[in-house]
């Protein structure tokens, strides 16, 4: 039923899997390979067709240096981080609030309420576009950072509901018990019983969305345009000229626009990994 482990399968497989796995790692990362090569070229080597050769001259602090003087990347990385971080913490809050309330309660109209987030996830984002945009301009939300935000929390509140649902519903439900029987109010309950206990869910959590909403591009570029509201993921396309792009500029600008959520990651390993495997095992 399940599979062999690595280290139980005949020598010559062992030896093939060391082999094939570099092979794979090194073709799953050369699109990110060749956008780091590309931003330290200069410009005259794409006009010259030297796409994959050695760069004719190395110049990266000169390409990253234009992408922070010599272009609006500063206020479109500044718009990413208006955007992200209150729809973190907006989705987060909800989920949190609406897990507790289906993990918890037993009431006769739970299991379709729960059933209308989950889905809600099933519906392409696609077919929403029109609606949406033209909702945006009835409430005067079209072109800004608010609009996007709140879209972005409607949108993710029944993913992050559903992961921390199941989440809380993992969890020991004696110590509720415990604490009703002591007579603690429902919210304290929530507050100081249950909220402590998902912190490593609240974190994984986190981490899923800030990577989801920094990197989104169909809504950035559906509810906004021009400088003042556009994230970073839109505002990478402010490289291309009417006749040519500056692949070279535009290659820089993308791996500064990675690093957010690359840092972010890295700084909530430790919290990621125990959201995502906690209850796995008894």
């Amino acid at each position: 039923m399940f599979p062999t482990p690595i280290e139980r399968t005949p020598r010559s497989w062992q030896i093939t899997y060391q082999t094939l796995l570099p092979l794979a790692l090194i073709l799953w990362l050369l699109p990110l390979i060749a956008v780091a090569i590309f931003s330290v070229k200069p410009d005259a080597d794409f006009a010259n067709a030297n796409y994959w050769g050695w760069p004719s001259s190395f110049e990266g602090f000169t390409n990253y240096g234009l992408v922070f003087t010599g272009s609006d990347m500063p206020q479109y990385l500044l718009n990413s981080f208006k955007i992200t971080i209150p729809t973190v913490i907006g989705a987060v809050a909800l989920s949190c609030m609406t897990g507790f309330a289906l993990g918890i309660y037993k009431f006769r109209a739970n299991i379709w309420i729960f059933f209308m987030f989950v889905a809600g996830n099933f519906v392409p984002f696609q077919i929403l576009m029109v609606p949406v945009r033209d909702l945006t301009l009835h409430l005067g939300l079209y072109n800004t950072i608010t609009g996007l935000v709140l879209f972005h929390i409607a949108f993710q509140t029944g993913f992050c509901t559903l992961f921390m649902r199941n989440f809380i519903r993992a969890l020991p439900f004696e110590l509720i018990e415990a604490a009703r029987v002591e007579g603690v109010a429902e919210w304290r309950i929530f507050w100081f019983v249950v909220l402590p206990l998902m912190k490593p869910a609240i974190a994984a959590l986190s981490v899923l969305i800030f990577t989801f909403i920094w990197n989104d591009y169909f809504w950035a570029i559906v509810l906004t345009q021009g400088v003042e509201s556009q994230p970073v993921t839109a505002g990478i396309t402010s490289f291309n000229a009417q006749y040519r792009a500056a692949y070279h500029l535009m290659s820089a600008g993308s791996i500064v626009a990675a690093l957010p959520p690359v840092a972010m990651f890295f700084m909530m390993q430790k919290h990621f990994i125990a959201g995502l495997t906690l209850g796995a095992v008894k």
